[in-house]
């Protein structure tokens, strides 16, 4: 585990194939989850000559609590100063839900920076109000038995496989989700003012949309898919048996698009 120096706090990160030469890919989960989903992602990346690096949201996993931001846009930022410490230049991030945002708003930011984005199971706006859900989440959201609730909820949301490994997984959410001080900054997460990424005119970084075709978070998670990738002009793979975490539960599926992803950035270059 590595640690990414911030004006708040710290940032952690694993980093595969370390002394690897090729493209730095930066790896971006979302709220509530914990880096090692990328696990599978990052050790097959690796392997394949790139360069990984797969960060924890602020006051997620191993980074540090004391951070005031905890929105979509922080996380890019997060992203970006990974990128620029690492010293990659044409990276590519993937990010997945809040995390997909993350990686739109970086590649907006620095196209000098980003050449490739994969956005999984993204979040690019925010969903309709509804006011029972809300009620219900709130409820969902109250100590003591909020931990277990979210990790029932984060078990869910992995419709069709389970990945291998799925338990220890859940073991390690739970076990981010207990401290109070970490608690409060997930919490801060789920209700942060992200931004929504309706638009991306002059975009420069190449673009593919990987949804699971169960994926519970949408009624017609096809549709939304199509819709992200109109915004960021990318292509669109629908993912078979699978719920809101393609990088953990199809990485047989992720990967080679990531390499396709990598192939085309390169062509661009």
């Amino acid at each position: 585990m590595h640690h990414l120096h911030r004006p708040q706090g710290r940032i952690a990160y694993d980093l595969y194939g370390p002394g690897n030469d090729g493209t730095l890919v930066v790896c971006v989960p979302g709220m509530f989850d914990h880096r090692a989903s990328f696990r599978f992602v990052g050790a097959a990346l690796a392997a394949a000559g790139f360069r990984v690096a797969v960060m924890d949201l602020r006051g997620h996993g191993d980074s540090d609590t004391t951070f005031d931001r905890h929105d979509n846009r922080a996380a890019a930022e997060d992203a970006l100063a990974l990128i620029e410490e690492l010293g990659g230049t044409d990276a590519i991030v993937v990010g997945c839900s809040m995390g997909a945002a993350a990686a739109a708003i970086a590649a907006q930011e620095r196209p000098d920076l980003v050449a490739g984005i994969a956005l999984l199971g993204p979040f690019l706006r925010n969903a309709k109000p509804n006011p029972f859900a809300r009620i219900a989440q709130r409820l969902l959201l109250v100590r003591p038995w909020a931990p277990r609730a979210l990790v029932a909820f984060y078990d869910s949301l992995h419709a069709g496989r389970k990945p291998e490994g799925h338990e220890e997984q859940k073991a390690r959410v739970l076990a981010m989700l207990r401290p109070a001080d970490r608690f409060r900054a997930v919490f801060s997460t789920i209700y942060a003012p992200n931004e929504e990424v309706l638009e991306t005119s002059g975009l420069r970084a190449k673009a593919v949309v990987l949804v699971g075709e169960q994926d519970p978070d949408w009624p017609d998670p096809a549709a939304e898919a199509a819709w992200v990738a109109s915004v960021v002009g990318g292509s669109v793979e629908m993912v078979p048996e699978c719920g809101h975490y393609p990088q953990s539960q199809r990485p047989d599926v992720v990967v080679p698009a990531l390499l396709n992803l990598a192939e085309r950035v390169r062509a661009d270059a």
